[in-house]
């Protein structure tokens, strides 16, 4: 045991000695790309993280943020304490966010699938190319397309239901609030799954074909090699793309629901950002919207050290 721990250390020490002056400056090239990606994240990532202070303070902009009077925690308790309205906002947002990463993944990783069992480059082409062209629209034309589709004139979505005898007559879907969450996230597939999917498509790209032929000679359907080859082969980079999803849990998204609400769905469509927008610029109380805003990040960080404690423990994939 004794020797196991100094082979170990001495290994530690080879590697402490090769990163010399001599191996910086082989690789100079490289750091010198990454000064501006560096330079980029200190300024517009970690340099505004001092706007915090305004969290704890008695905000004003007259004053800034060296002469604003310090309160402590005081917009915290208003938010946890004094603020009903608050935790329905975390409510909505857990639940859209939540709703919006089982869906992507599910249809991600099943639309990669489908679209890797295409044999013919041509129709292959064409269908990641209009299922990518979503991607690029904004969420003003998007919603708009949403709200069309489901109109209640002539939208397609009661038109196929009445004619399929599964509604009666045609529905106002933005009338009813258990519905708005699914709306947000049959949205973001429809949006993203295209774009989720390259990813997926790239890792499927890298397994040995000579396993698909094995299976074949053994008898295997195509079904039987997604589960037991393709599946098993990115499961490395879905607990990965899991892992970083699982931080943005609250971050549910601003736009759709912002442009979709009405006055029988608000008390389901209020999410953090729209709260911090409310609060923080429409009410000039900007302390308050920080202070919601610290809060998102902090439980971000959380979420993912949870989920990578989770996966260290399960033995697959991790981040650190």
């Amino acid at each position: 045991m004794a020797r196991v721990k100094r082979i170990k250390v001495e290994r530690v020490k080879e590697v402490k000695v090769k990163i010399t002056l001599k191996e910086i400056m082989k690789q100079r090239e490289l750091i010198l790309l990454s000064i501006p990606f560096v330079i980029y994240a200190l300024v517009f990532c970690y340099a505004p993280l001092a706007g915090w202070i305004m969290a704890f303070q008695k905000y004003k902009p007259k004053d800034g943020i060296l002469g604003s009077k310090f309160i402590g925690l005081e917009k915290f308790k208003f938010l946890f304490v004094d603020n009903a309205d608050f935790m329905k906002v975390i409510r909505n947002t857990l639940a859209m966010g939540v709703i919006n990463l089982v869906l992507s993944f599910i249809f991600a990783i099943a639309f990669a699938l489908i679209l890797n069992e295409v044999i013919r480059k041509g129709p292959k082409k064409f269908v990641q190319t209009i299922s990518y062209l979503p991607h690029f629209l904004s969420w003003i034309i998007v919603c708009g397309i949403i709200q069309d589709a489901l109109s209640i004139d002539h939208g397609i979505v009661n038109e196929v239901l009445v004619n399929l005898h599964i509604l009666k007559e045609p529905i106002n879907w933005f009338t009813y609030p258990k519905l708005f969450w699914w709306i947000v996230g049959f949205a973001n597939v429809w949006k993203e799954t295209g774009w989720n999917s390259i990813i997926y498509l790239a890792a499927i790209t890298s397994i040995n074909p000579d396993l698909y032929e094995a299976a074949s000679i053994d008898g295997a359907g195509r079904l039987r090699k997604m589960w037991n080859i393709t599946l098993p082969a990115i499961k490395p980079t879905i607990f990965i793309l899991l892992l970083i999803n699982v931080g943005n849990v609250l971050n549910a998204g601003f736009e759709i629901q912002y442009l979709l609400t009405n006055g029988l769905v608000q008390s389901v469509s209020q999410t953090i950002d729209i709260y911090v927008l409310k609060y923080g610029i429409s009410q000039s109380d900007y302390s308050l919207g920080t202070a919601a805003g610290i809060f998102k990040s902090l439980v971000s960080i959380i979420l993912i050290f949870l989920a990578n404690s989770a996966a260290k423990a399960a033995g697959e994939e991790r981040l650190f």
